[in-house]
């Protein structure tokens, strides 16, 4: 026991890469908050967008675009698609059509103000241009023959260490460990997660003492080597989170996800201060001015963006770039289905990226559209290789020619 928790360096894939120095000024922060992140120099010709398609089958929701010389590109859109699409077909797209997608930075400013959009912000609207930005992405790759994490940044790894969870709240501690030791048994994983509170519960449990009864009971079952993390999801004001934070310290969990409510911002940083345990935070959030005071207020000590409730690899890259200047890893929240993909991939040429990223049902769901397959194993996930998101074009293909047109 005694994890030093104040030392970050323990929460990166690659410690080295822990940045620790001077103060950081809010000024560098927008710097960073406002660099240039997407490199496509060796794409000399104009690349405009044609057509911007959402496509169901087997499930899953595709969104492929295609430009007026013949290129495609394709990405895999959540389930919220199913509810979400008028405002992507309505509100989104046209903004894109006759577009460069070279200038996929500018657009991106450029959609946010088309038809007032802003008035709309949020995980709604930046999901759907998430999609969008995920589908221009995937075609520039293929036009330039690199996977997308060497068109924003470049790729430094391919394989991805995984902590596994089950999302459950309704189990009993000892029902609850059964579950992970499964998952375990399944991947490999050397690290779990498990929810605590009752989500969003202003302090009630799930069942009755069943968070306690949990956090005690993980450490004894699965040992010392083992690294646990706990969600809370929103469940305490400042004073219990930081009872349950404190036996979370006695049990040297490796981090301690979302405690208070995600908009009771001050509240975060409250628990915070007053915990040695590292908390992650930003799941929910979609403002990169919010994002900054964050970090820059350290009310979380591991930043966890959405790749696609915060609006897709461009945005979430600046943000890893903000938190790296305090020392700070990202491990982003996957929002299920094909999101460890996007994860995989922001992993891999994200510099300060955490020691582990969630793997979540949908390997089992979307892993035969990469050849081979995608699985988790030993432990990890390896990154796409392929040009763009890296999946198995024909594959796709054969999906896409029987899909309905949403």
């Amino acid at each position: 026991m005694g994890k030093p928790y104040r030392n970050l360096s323990y929460l990166y894939l690659d410690s080295a890469e822990r940045q620790v120095g001077s103060r950081v000024s809010t000024a560098e922060l927008e710097e960073a908050a406002n660099s240039k992140v997407l490199n496509v120099d060796e794409i000399t010709s104009p690349v405009i967008i044609e057509s911007l398609e959402l496509l169901f089958n087997n499930g899953l929701y595709f969104l492929r675009t295609r430009s007026k010389d013949g290129s495609e590109g394709v990405a895999v859109a959540s389930e919220r698609a199913a509810y979400l699409y008028p405002l992507l077909k309505q509100l989104i797209i046209p903004y894109f059509i006759g577009k460069d997608a070279r200038d996929l930075e500018k657009l991106l400013d450029g959609v946010y103000v088309y038809e007032s959009n802003y008035k709309l912000s949020g995980l709604a609207l930046w999901c759907c241009i998430s999609w969008v930005e995920a589908s221009l992405l995937d075609m520039l790759g293929r036009i330039a023959n690199k996977p997308i994490g060497d068109l924003l940044g470049g790729v430094i790894r391919s394989e991805v260490p995984i902590y596994v969870a089950s999302g459950n709240r309704g189990t009993t501690p000892e029902e609850e460990i059964e579950v992970l030791q499964r998952r375990m048994a399944e991947t490999g994983a050397k690290a779990v997660k498990f929810k605590v509170g009752g989500r969003m519960s202003k302090n009630a449990d799930s069942l009755a003492g069943r968070s306690e009864g949990l956090i005690y009971m993980a450490r004894r079952e699965f040992g010392d080597d083992i690294a646990i993390h706990a969600d809370g999801n929103g469940s305490y004001d400042p004073p219990v989170a930081i009872e349950y934070g404190k036996m979370l310290e006695e049990i040297d969990a490796f981090f301690y996800e979302e405690p208070c409510p995600f908009e009771h911002l001050e509240d975060t940083k409250e628990v915070a201060d007053n915990l040695a345990i590292p908390l992650a935070f930003g799941e929910q959030e979609t403002s990169m001015r919010r994002f900054r005071w964050i970090i820059d207020n350290d009310a979380a000590q591991v930043i966890q963006p959405d790749l696609q409730y915060n609006g897709g690899f461009i945005r979430n890259t600046r943000i890893a770039r903000m938190a790296a200047l305090k020392g700070i890893p990202v491990t982003p929240h996957i929002s299920g289905g094909f999101g460890y993909v996007y994860v995989l991939h922001y992993a891999s040429y994200i510099p300060n990226i955490g020691k582990f990223q969630e793997d979540k049902s949908g390997v089992k769901t979307t892993g035969f559209l990469f050849s081979p397959p995608k699985e988790s194993k030993n432990g990890v996930i390896y990154a796409p290789k392929g040009p763009g998101l890296g999946m198995d074009v024909a594959t796709v293909n054969a999906l896409l020619r029987r899909a309905l047109q949403i």
